[in-house]
């Protein structure tokens, strides 16, 4: 065979490979694990989105969406956000809290041919605005597993007061609940105001040991915390294009 006519076949059986592995298909398959001692995930919204979407942003300030879900739990703007509950958005997959040490595994996901990109979010209980969070997270293109993990951030739109009100409407201050039933109450406060009203790390809770007094309703031997607070495992199967 001539040289010409063996570099043209070389470079057809390239391209019939290189073709085969950028074919998409198979599925995207997500794990959360909580890591903490003492918090809870609110409803979690994971979804598989565009380049240009984005659920929050470090250094930025909160949307009012974001707002919502990082005081309350209330994920309904940031669904609405990304287009509704769809093969791309799973809402709520756990069915409620994801509690310390749980495990949601294996939530199927079929992202779309432009939506590259992981988000997740979910709100800290018992904080004033706290949540667990990925932001734009590229889902790679190779089969295999994927672990990542997650810092708790702070959506700098609420004091960290530490004091358990029941409080959970955008603007409304305080902590929801704590859901354990550890909480305590009669604290003074940890802090009126925050200087960094930005999406930020969160410092962490702060507690006593007081449960009927002190400045905080948190318990420091349960409800401490430091980064990471969540593992977050992408499982690709058949998606390599």
């Amino acid at each position: 065979m001539k040289k010409n006519g063996m570099r043209t076949l070389v470079f057809l059986l390239l391209s019939v490979v290189f073709s085969a592995g950028q074919a998409m298909a198979g599925k995207v398959y997500v794990t959360v694990k909580n890591l903490t001692n003492g918090l809870y995930f609110t409803p979690l919204l994971i979804t598989a989105h565009d380049y240009e979407t984005r659920l929050f942003e470090l250094g930025s300030p909160a949307s009012f969406a974001l707002q919502n879900m990082a005081e309350g739990g209330n994920i309904t703007l940031l669904t609405e956000m990304v287009g509704g509950e769809d093969r791309d958005t799973i809402v709520n997959p756990a069915g409620g809290l994801l509690g310390p040490g749980e495990i949601l595994d294996n939530v199927e996901l079929n992202p779309g041919k432009t939506n590259d990109y992981l988000s997740l979010t979910a709100m800290l209980l018992p904080t004033n605005d706290g949540f667990v969070g990925a932001d734009s997270l590229p889902i790679p293109n190779r089969p295999g597993i994927y672990s990542y993990f997650l810092y708790g951030y702070d959506a700098g739109t609420e004091a960290n007061d530490e004091l358990i009100t029941g409080g959970g409407a955008p603007g409304a201050p305080g902590i929801p609940a704590a859901p354990g039933g550890d909480g305590g109450t009669g604290g003074t406060g940890v802090s009126s105001y925050d200087t960094n009203t930005t999406v930020h790390i969160h410092r962490g809770t702060i507690g006593d040991l007081d449960p009927s007094g002190g400045i905080s309703d948190l318990d420091s031997s349960i409800h401490r915390w430091l980064n990471p607070v969540a593992e977050l495992i992408i499982e690709v199967r058949g998606r390599e294009r």
